[in-house]
């Protein structure tokens, strides 16, 4: 049909209106342009799409077809970039829009300038150059918002790609003309006054340009360069240093992150003028006015890949390291954590430099005994300096010595002489230093396990059997004595350790670490886990389970738990009975512990295996388990902390098979039910109800737990209308208070869109009970 089709089908098209239609419309244009000759009616095409530009449409709220504006707006960008023809007829047009357009009307034009330029071509975007970067300019100038902004700077990058080639090339003997150059060249005339406000969207203009075409990235850093570091240098500009060195950072940063497809990839655009900039950069270090721009520049260039050589890298390392150890460092808390970042950055390509020169000096600055309790500047200098080792010692080689010299910097703070005027009364300011170096390597080695470095199982041999000795050593020699690393505090952060390595093992490793916990805490063989200087008394029992065994002992079970709640499901305990094994323990958390410390370290264990093992299990949650309710939790006889002790176990043991979708889990749940008219013991049964699907961190995919998807919003499903109608339903205050509390402890312990469908009932309910709820303690 030719000719004909298209005439009817414009004229059917122009004035369409219904934005499903027009979606085809947009998409039928589209094809139209691209596959037929529309020579003879471009303007026509032209007309009937560019009149809805821009796109207004707003969906009605209740939609059904799901039509958004974003679609529409696509759709007709699909359709205005379709065929080079348009360009001379739609740049006008955009230039309209965009000298008197809205905000909203600025970014949809500068959006699908953006996108247009490739397709109309070279001469388009050449013969309208200057009207267009004129408007560009100006919401890049003078922005009246950020992200107007930054599609402007983005538009600027199209509209330069498209003047220029990729692969136009350019000797140093020829400047490039055009737009490029006359922007460029705008640009630093407004640089020779780098404090001036108009100075930092100049850079921004430079840094696009750089990362445009490879003629115009060299022309460009070729005339920015120089000149910033000309300023810098200059002693009458001393003044504007600052501003100067901020510009030129940011210039190397782009740089840096520029990629240009078609470049040489052996070429590094910075590489012709490294040694000026890193001379530049690192007297900006010596100045606290300079000093972090200096190091936000030093970044962009370590950063870039094959620029510094490795004597390079280690000049930077050197003068970093002056600045770290000097007062701009310590008055300057940006500045410290500035260096810290590029050391880090450093540290992850060439780590010798940092091992040979930063650690050394930060380890000797680490006292040998904890600083007294009056000094505390000299407290908040080791504070400092371990906070500095924890950001910098991720990488295998210096982790292993940040091990070495803080397990050492351990040893003579639990061991060593006292400090002056730390007295045996006064031996916190020693438990604190302690507690900082244990968890300095808590949080390195934690965040090595997030990051899946292969590195960790090994310190189940170089560490783990040291912190065993520390801990059981001190126990066993303490005499009743306070002693520095039976502190519970120490012991907890020591058993973090424990888990985090525990978690990487594979299972034939877990299953020999297993056998040794286990030959150290049931057999008294103590020597079979604890490894260290300190060598343990063959005079002395280790036996933390016994009845008669002291508190310090006791409180180590901790570290028997973090050894177990990490274990993979097919591990076995090296015991004769598993479940009579868990029954002890379980007997053992009720009747013999004398803290939250130690009866938390059994609970979690508990879960762990029931967990994980649950089959293996079987007569100990069907049988044991209703004996140790009615004799436990239910008997009215007992104390009522005994009782509550016996709740807390009965919590985390539902918790454990909640979390994998044990069959189980919905009649350990009930029985919580029974007590909610008991005087003692509701509010405590009450609360179990949220504390089963609270979070937690021991029931975890990093500790191998078997965990059902969604289970806790499966688990507040079924709960929130028993407890909202059993609120309703009880006449007796004591069970309607018993409710409200248990939709409390849920609610808290759930995320809300696990009980938003729920929201009204639940305000009801509550509006009706806070009366009651005034009343209660």
């Amino acid at each position: 049909m030719d000719r004909e089709f298209l005439d009817g089908y414009i004229a059917l098209a122009e004035g369409e209106k219904d934005p499903r239609n027009l979606l085809l419309a947009f998409a039928i244009a589209r094809v139209l342009l691209i596959e037929f000759d529309v020579t003879h009616h471009v303007e026509h095409l032209f007309n009937i799409t560019f009149c809805y530009f821009p796109i207004t449409f707003r969906p009605p709220p209740d939609d059904p077809y799901g039509i958004t504006t974003e679609d529409l707006k696509k759709a007709l960008r699909d359709c205005l970039s379709a065929t080079p023809a348009f360009g001379l007829l739609a740049v006008p047009l955009f230039l309209e829009k965009l000298t008197a357009g809205s905000p909203v009307t600025k970014r949809d034009t500068l959006q699908t300038l953006s996108i247009c330029f490739p397709i109309y071509g070279a001469l388009v975007a050449r013969n309208n150059a200057k009207k267009l970067w004129n408007a560009f300019k100006l919401e890049i100038f003078q922005p009246t918002d950020i992200e107007t902004e930054n599609l402007a700077l983005k538009a600027t990058q199209a509209l330069i790609q498209t003047i220029y080639s990729a692969t136009d090339v350019f000797s140093k003997d020829e400047e490039i003309e055009g737009l490029a150059k006359d922007a460029c060249e705008e640009c630093i005339r407004i640089l020779k006054e780098p404090e001036k406000s108009q100075a930092k969207p100049a850079i921004k203009v430079l840094s696009a340009f750089v990362s445009t075409t490879p003629s115009v990235s060299k022309f460009t850093l070729a005339q920015a360069i120089p000149h910033l570091v000309g300023i810098f240098l200059n002693r009458d500009e001393v003044q504007n240093r600052a501003p100067t060195l901020q510009l030129l950072s940011d210039l190397v940063e782009a740089a840096r992150d520029s990629k240009l497809d078609d470049s040489n990839p052996e070429e590094i655009p910075l590489a012709p003028y490294k040694d000026e900039v890193l001379g530049a950069f690192t007297v900006g270090l010596k100045n606290t006015s300079t000093c972090v721009h200096a190091i936000a520049g030093l970044n962009g260039l370590v950063s870039t890949p094959g620029l510094l050589t490795d004597e390079e890298l280690g000049f930077v390392v050197h003068n970093l390291n002056e600045v770290l150890t000097g007062g701009a460092a310590e008055e300057n808390e940006d500045v410290s954590d500035a260096i810290i970042n590029l050391l880090t950055n450093i540290s992850s390509s060439a780590p010798r430099h940092v091992s040979q020169t930063t650690l050394p000096l930060l380890f000797n600055s680490l006292p040998d005994r904890a600083p007294p309790r009056k000094a505390e500047p000299d407290r908040l200098k080791y504070w400092r300096t371990l906070s500095f080792l924890k950001r910098l010692c991720l990488q295998p080689d210096l982790f292993e010595m940040l091990v070495v010299r803080l397990s050492t910097k351990l040893d003579l703070v639990c061991f060593g002489t006292k400090a002056d005027g730390i007295t045996e009364v006064d031996s916190e300011p020693g438990a604190a230093y302690a507690h900082s170096i244990l968890r300095t390597l808590a949080d390195v080695i934690a965040k090595k396990v997030d990051l899946g470095h292969s590195d960790v199982v090994k310190y189940l041999d170089r560490m783990v059997p040291k912190l065993y000795n520390l801990h059981i050593y001190s126990a066993l020699v303490s005499q009743g004595d306070y002693v520095i690393a039976s502190d519970p505090r120490l012991v907890s952060v020591s058993a973090e350790i424990v888990t985090l390595v525990v978690q990487t093992l594979p299972a034939q490793r877990q299953e020999s670490f297993l056998a040794s916990l286990l030959a150290a805490y049931i057999e008294g063989e103590a020597t079979r886990i604890a490894q260290g200087q300190q060598k343990i008394p063959e005079d002395r029992k280790f036996a933390p389970f016994d009845l008669s065994a002291p508190t310090v002992q006791k409180n180590l079970v901790l570290l028997f738990s973090a050894g177990l709640i990490a274990l993979h499901k097919d591990v076995a305990l090296p015991v004769d009975n598993e479940s009579v094994f868990l029954e002890r323990l379980l007997d053992w958390s009720i009747n013999q512990t004398e803290s939250v410390f130690q009866r938390d370290a059994v609970f979690h264990a508990l879960a762990s295996l029931l967990n994980k093992r649950a089959d293996v299990y079987s007569t100990f949650l069907t049988d044991r388990s209703d004996h140790f309710w009615s004799s436990q939790v239910a008997n009215a006889s007992l104390q009522t902390e005994t009782r509550k002790k016996a709740i807390s176990a009965w919590t985390w043991m539902t918790k454990a098979l909640l979390v994998r979708g044990h069959n189980l889990a919905q009649s350990f749940t009930d029985r919580f039910f029974e007590l909610f008219d008991d005087p003692d013991m509701n509010w405590e049964a009450a609360r179990a109800i949220g504390k089963i699907v609270s979070p937690d961190k021991i029931l975890t995919k990093k500790n191998h737990a078997v965990a059902k998807f969604l289970f806790a919003q499966k688990f507040s499903n079924a709960m929130l209308p028993r407890i909202i109608e059993g609120a309703k339903s009880s006449s007796q205050s004591r069970l309607q208070n018993a409710y409200l509390v248990a939709l409390t402890s849920l609610i808290k312990s759930i995320p809300k869109t696990a009980y938003a469908h729920e929201m009204l009932t639940v305000r009801l309910n509550i509006r009706t009970r806070r009366t009651a709820l005034m009343r209660l303690p």
